[in-house]
């Protein structure tokens, strides 16, 4: 069937190819002006029609533009006081593998195996840095955060969540590398976005998560990767067994 014509119930509009062009050329000129002048997140960029003058562009296309680039957190826009560089962020990788956790019955179990995959791969191929980089008041608050998914859990508050997230943010955060931070917390937010649609988790597997945090920090304490490296297999291989179970049932 030609583009243009009837799909499914649908019009399928004809490619603009003039048009993504000029937009992909002004979007390349915004990133590129952010390149040569070396800018950092929260600098300012020129006005609108200082962009326009520079680009050669009309003030719609900038516009646009800069809606795409806002989008992808390279920019970002503060009304009344201008455009300026954003912070870089992996949020439209979240927002994206997450619609498409939730999109389609037959991806989702999918998607959830793939991220526990990458994040355990993750986690563990960084086991001897990650045992060695927190000092002891990291470790103290990781314990404390175990602590406060323990009281979480079992109905007694509704901070297990967040103590989890926050438990991986802090593993990471001792290495001082963003990027690593960025990835480790867009895996662990699609994640928990996902899985409460998936029907997989329960209250009875906050026990064993808990107990396998535990066991993670204690592995931090005694600066054993090898025992860090296990804990992390038996904290995900439940977690791969139950979506396992979930997929065979739907």
């Amino acid at each position: 069937m030609a583009v243009g014509q009837e799909a499914a119930g649908h019009t399928v509009p004809g490619p603009k190819p003039a048009r993504q062009s000029l937009r992909q050329e002004v979007v390349d000129g915004i990133k590129g002006y952010i390149l040569r002048n070396q800018l950092r997140p929260g600098d300012p960029l020129p006005s609108e029609p200082a962009l326009c003058e520079a680009l050669g562009a009309s003030r719609s296309s900038v516009r646009e533009a800069i809606k795409i680039l806002a989008a992808l957190d390279i920019v970002e826009v503060r009304h009344g006081h201008g455009t300026y560089v954003g912070r870089l962020s992996l949020s439209a990788l979240v927002e994206s593998l997450t619609f498409r956790g939730l999109l389609s019955p037959d991806d989702d179990f999918q998607v959830m195996s793939d991220l526990v995959e990458v994040r355990e791969l993750f986690e563990r191929g960084m086991a001897e840095r990650l045992v060695s980089a927190p000092d002891q008041e990291q470790i103290d608050r990781l314990a404390a955060l175990v602590e406060e998914m323990r009281k979480a859990g079992g109905g007694k508050g509704d901070g297990f969540v967040e103590a989890d997230r926050a438990f991986h943010a802090l593993l990471v955060a001792p290495l001082g590398n963003d990027l690593i931070g960025q990835l480790s917390m867009a895996f662990w937010d699609v994640y928990v976005i996902v899985a409460p649609h998936l029907d997989v988790f329960t209250h009875e597997h906050e026990e064993a998560t808990i107990a396998n945090h535990q066991r993670i920090v204690d592995a931090i304490r005694d600066r054993d990767p090898v025992e860090f490296a296990t804990a992390l297999t038996e904290h995900y291989a439940p977690v791969k067994q139950r979506i396992a179970e979930a997929r065979a049932r739907r």
